[in-house]
């Protein structure tokens, strides 16, 4: 049995919070994104990158859009030492672009940090120490005025060797541990650590309130994040940023009702790459804010490439589910939900619409490269006819009529269903020619000659059947309805024409492709579908008739 009785509230609630922002409707602008993934990021990987690796997922990065990004743990390893050394030898930190290093408020750690940094024409200095109740009593056993001392003597050295070393440096502190800590005594570290900094116009200094891990409903984040935006010192110039990690599945959450608590930056991952359950998702986020009209300033424009440049940098794999990255979070299975999908982009077009309103869809997925007729309607044993029926008509051009539609429908799901798999847009059209188009037999006839008199079509054609040649002559009201009357005259056969559409599915030139569905029903109540193409539209019509012909005949054996 489970035993809820061991587990108790690790998490302090701030005092003096109104939670004025949950009034706010949504994220009004972009905050200032940090991207950790070459730093947590790497050393959560089973094999960390390489420095070819981390070299290509760094410009990566830099393509998205960002201008602040973590690049290592300097003093960790001689690769992240290399990277950052080969960065800064090689010019490859753009003017617009700051990169970031970590470190713990310990001396040497600290000094071996300034050694890679050197050089750098921009970095910040993301120094930290843990001041968690769970840490002081655990881990290092010191009081609270100890645990002060060390953030304090950590933030004298930084600003001490940034006057030593040639760069431009910037500070980051972060209280580690920070939502298992009080928050008067958190606050209470970082405004000693801003008195030693002194943040002023030309000095900003971020204070980092990392989510190190999730104990609280998003909520109880965000107040303490709001007790900080309302009481830390030198607030004007202070940047409060973000880092949440995901231990309760609510990373996203806990960062959006923090940004609306007053938090001005975020540091995060590409699809929530991190420790344990990882960092925040920095492109759902994204992708979030841009969904609600707002420009998050990160360009994943071409996300199925940054797919690629993160699986094969870090070996890790986008679930198939991952919000907008995912490959089949714009798929849809179900046949109602094709149907609706289906009505959707049918009506915007029909509107002109540009604002994105299609049913179940939250974002047109054309803005991240992805396409409809792959990403959108999936064929299986659960789709519709909707859903069937668009695919053929957005990936080749084959309108069909709702009855034969749904016939049509049916086939597709039933082979799915025997195969047990899905159809791709390929299998749709095979299912469909074989089926509408490349019948043959058992009756085939010669190029009919139409003739025209007193408002009524003549046809005379050949038919033949296993060997057998016979003409007739036939009239009718049309084209089609002269060729229904021959193929009556020629077998006797008694049949009604029930549905005859045509529509132009391609153009080449002055000249178009024509497409013609027609339906025929006997007497027994069997209907057979056909559908001709030809660059003669009244060709096209022909070939479908006999077709559905032929194919009554099949199911009498005939």
């Amino acid at each position: 049995m489970m035993d809820n009785t061991k587990y108790s509230p690790g998490y302090y609630v701030a005092p003096g919070v109104n939670l004025d922002w949950t009034k706010k409707e949504k994220i009004e602008q972009a905050p200032i994104w940090c991207s950790v993934d070459m730093r947590d990021g790497n050393q959560s990987l089973v094999i960390p990158m390489n420095l070819d690796e981390k070299l290509r997922f760094y410009q990566t990065l830099l393509n998205v859009g960002f201008k602040e990004i973590e690049v290592g743990f300097p003093a960790a390893s001689e690769t992240e030492f290399e990277f950052l050394r080969t960065l800064i030898e090689r010019n490859m930190i753009p003017e617009d672009v700051t990169v970031q290093v970590l470190t713990q408020c310990r001396e040497h750690i600290i000094r071996k940090t300034f050694e890679a940094c050197k050089g750098a024409p921009a970095a910040i200095i993301h120094f930290y120490n843990s001041v968690s109740v769970a840490q002081r009593e655990q881990v290092f056993r010191k009081s609270k005025e100890e645990i002060k001392k060390i953030a304090v003597d950590g933030a004298e050295l930084v600003k001490k060797l940034a006057g030593e070393y040639d760069g431009n440096f910037r500070f980051e502190y972060s209280p580690e541990s920070f939502t298992g800590t009080e928050p008067e005594y958190a606050l209470e570290v970082c405004n000693a650590v801003l008195d030693v900094l002194q943040p002023g116009p030309d000095n900003n200094v971020i204070i980092n309130l990392p989510v190190t891990v999730e104990m609280s409903l998003p909520h109880i984040y965000a107040s303490q994040v709001e007790y900080f935006h309302k009481n830390i010192k030198y607030r004007e110039y202070v940047t409060i940023s973000l880092h949440p990690h995901n231990d309760r599945g609510t990373g996203v959450a806990d960062t959006e009702l923090a940004l609306l608590a007053g938090a001005d930056r975020v540091e995060g991952t590409l699809f929530g790459n991190g420790e344990r359950t990882g960092n925040v998702d920095i492109v759902t986020l994204a992708m979030n804010m841009y969904s609600h009209g707002v420009d998050p300033k990160l360009d994943f424009s071409n996300l199925p490439e940054v797919v690629k440049s993160y699986e094969e940098c870090t070996r890790m794999h986008v679930y198939e589910r991952s919000p907008y990255a995912g490959a089949l979070v714009f798929a849809a299975f179900s046949g109602s939900h094709q149907d609706a999908i289906a009505k959707g982009m049918k009506y915007r077009e029909e509107k002109k619409e540009h604002r994105w309103t299609v049913p179940y869809i939250p974002i047109d997925p054309k803005d991240i490269s992805r396409t409809y007729d792959a990403d959108v309607i999936r064929v299986n044993s659960q789709s519709g006819k909707g859903g069937i029926g668009y695919l053929l008509e957005n990936a080749y051009g084959y309108i069909l009529p709702p009855a034969m539609r749904e016939e049509f429908s049916y086939a597709c799901k039933d082979l799915s269903d025997k195969e047990h798999r899905e159809l791709s847009p390929k299998d749709v059209l095979g299912v469909f020619e074989s089926r509408y188009m490349n019948v043959t037999g058992p009756v085939a006839i010669d190029k009919p000659e139409f003739t025209h008199k007193d408002g009524k079509v003549g046809v005379y054609v050949s038919f033949t059947r296993d060997g057998d040649e016979k003409t007739i002559h036939a009239e009718g009201n049309g084209l089609i309805n002269a060729m229904v009357n021959a193929i009556k005259k020629y077998c006797g056969a008694n049949f009604k024409l029930t549905e005859y559409t045509e529509h132009s599915i391609q153009k080449s030139g002055s000249e178009s492709t024509a497409a013609a569905y027609i339906g025929i029903l006997d007497e027994g109540g069997k209907t057979a579908w056909g559908c001709g193409t030809d660059t003669d539209i009244s060709m096209a019509g022909v070939k479908a008739l006999m077709i559905a012909f032929n194919k009554l005949l099949k199911k009498y054996n005939k």
